[in-house]
C-alpha cells in the first residue's frame, strides 16, 4: 500500500505513563469492604481498559492508516484554561492526570497546526464528568474541555462537542453552559440526578444560560439502547 499523506491518517496520541493511575480494588463507591467478597473486583476505570484500546488500534486492519504520537505532561496554566485551582486527588496520580490532559491538548494542537484532519487521544483518567470547580465521576481534569477551550481560543470560530456515553457529559456541558462559542451535545440514558456532587441531570430542558442558551443539547435515550 502506498504511503499515506498526513491528512489521510488518523493521528493517535498516547503515553504509557497513564497506566500508572491505580484507583484500587473492592467496593469503590462506599470505600468500605463488608468482608463478603473472596476476590476484590478491579475498579471499572482501570489501566486494562486503555491497554485494550491501544491493542485494538495497533492490531486492527485499520492500523496502517494510523500515525502514533507520544504525549507529554501538561503545565498548570494549561489546566487553568478550563478549571479553577483546588481540585483534590491522590498525589501519586497527579503526574498521570497531567499526562492525560496534555496528550489530549497535543492531539488538538496537531490539528490546529495543520498536521492532519483527524486526531484521537487514548487517555485516562477520563474527563467528561469533571466540572471547572470539582472532580466528579472518576474524572479529575476535563480533558475534552481543555482541548475544546484550546480550539475556541485559537482559530476555530465554531466548535461542537458530541459526547456519547451511558452517562451525561455534565462536566463539559457545565464548562461551556454560558457561552455561544461552543455547542455541546450529549447522548446518554435517562439516569436523572445522582446527588449533590452531580448538579446536572441531563434533561432536555437544560439548554444553557445567558449567551449560551440554546447551545446545550441533551438527547436522552431509553435504557438498553444499542449502537
Amino acid at each position: 500500500m502506498a504511503s499515506l499523506s498526513p491528512s489521510e491518517l488518523v493521528h493517535v496520541f498516547f503515553h504509557e505513563g497513564m497506566l500508572n493511575h491505580n484507583i484500587g480494588t473492592g467496593v469503590f463507591d462506599t470505600l468500605n469492604n463488608p468482608g463478603f467478597l473472596e476476590i476484590l473486583d478491579k475498579h471499572p476505570e482501570n489501566p486494562d481498559r486503555v491497554k485494550n484500546m491501544v491493542s485494538i488500534l495497533k492490531r486492527h486492519p485499520i492500523s496502517p492508516h494510523m500515525a502514533w504520537h507520544q504525549g507529554r505532561p501538561a503545565q498548570t496554566l494549561e489546566l487553568l484554561s478550563f478549571h479553577t485551582p483546588g481540585t483534590i486527588l491522590n498525589p501519586s496520580s497527579w503526574d498521570v492526570v497531567l499526562i492525560a490532559a496534555s496528550t489530549t491538548l497535543s492531539a488538538m494542537k496537531h490539528i490546529i497546526d495543520g498536521h492532519g484532519k483527524i486526531a484521537y487521544s487514548s487517555v485516562r483518567p477520563p474527563g467528561h464528568h469533571a466540572q471547572p470547580t470539582r472532580a466528579d465521576g472518576y474524572c479529575f481534569i476535563n480533558n475534552a474541555g481543555l482541548e475544546v477551550q484550546l480550539a475556541s481560543d485559537s482559530c476555530c470560530e465554531r466548535v461542537a462537542v458530541i459526547d456519547i456515553d451511558v452517562h451525561y457529559g455534565n462536566g463539559t456541558a457545565e464548562g461551556f453552559y454560558r457561552t455561544n462559542k461552543v455547542l455541546t451535545i450529549s447522548f446518554h440514558m435517562n439516569h436523572g440526578s445522582w446527588g449533590p456532587s452531580y448538579l446536572q441531570s441531563g434533561t432536555v430542558d437544560e439548554l444553557g444560560e445567558r449567551e449560551g442558551y440554546g447551545f446545550n443539547l441533551n438527547v436522552m435515550l431509553p435504557n438498553g439502547t444499542g449502537d
